[in-house]
């Protein structure tokens, strides 16, 4: 990957998060970068293809962050479940945490036949999966309902975290995480 096309996609990335995505055109983008609209569309043909790079890259980030931090552990599967929450919390107390871009992306695309729109939904659909093997593992009763209960704690934290940072949040999401993660692997 190019330097430049690396700069664009950083700059984007963090305009997108403190901005906006909608709030931010494509001259803030190449003025802050240092660069020109000729050479940011030789890279990324439309502005909808630089939003979907930076979602896939913030995506990706992210998974892999997390997949290295479970796999730190020698924990059981129970006990990385758990530990999720721990890491989670790690996350979003970090002074650059600016929440998951996918949901700030369907919020400002609603219209569902949207490209960003349909990647925010997949990847949301990803984590949950993810979330299930992580609870399949764990053997969880019902993985995809606990996937589904994990994942909507996790993401109501990081709004309410966005909106008001130190919220505790966090905190709040991982007591009640537990009380699902125990209730699911009663045998």
């Amino acid at each position: 990957m190019s330097a430049l096309r690396e700069k664009i996609l950083n700059v984007a990335s963090d305009l997108f998060q403190t901005r906006g995505i909608n709030s931010t055109g494509v001259d803030t983008i190449v003025a802050v970068a240092g660069t020109t609209k000729m050479t940011l569309y030789k890279h990324f043909q439309t502005k909808e293809n630089l939003i979907l790079e930076v979602l896939k890259r913030h995506n990706q980030e992210f998974r892999d962050w997390l997949t290295e931090k479970l796999g730190q552990s020698s924990r059981t599967p129970d006990k990385k479940l758990q530990a999720l929450f721990d890491y989670i919390e790690e996350w979003m107390a970090a002074p650059e945490f600016r929440g998951m871009p996918f949901l700030k992306a369907s919020a400002e695309f609603p219209n569902e036949e949207n490209p960003v729109h349909r990647l925010s939904t997949e990847q949301a659909r990803q984590f949950r999966q993810y979330l299930g093997s992580l609870a399949q593992e764990a053997g969880a009763s019902d993985p995809e309902t606990l996937a589904l209960q994990l994942s909507m704690l996790i993401e109501g934290a990081m709004l309410a975290e966005q909106m008001r940072r130190g919220s505790g949040a966090a905190k709040h999401a991982k007591k009640a995480a537990r009380v699902l993660i125990e209730a699911a692997l009663k045998r």
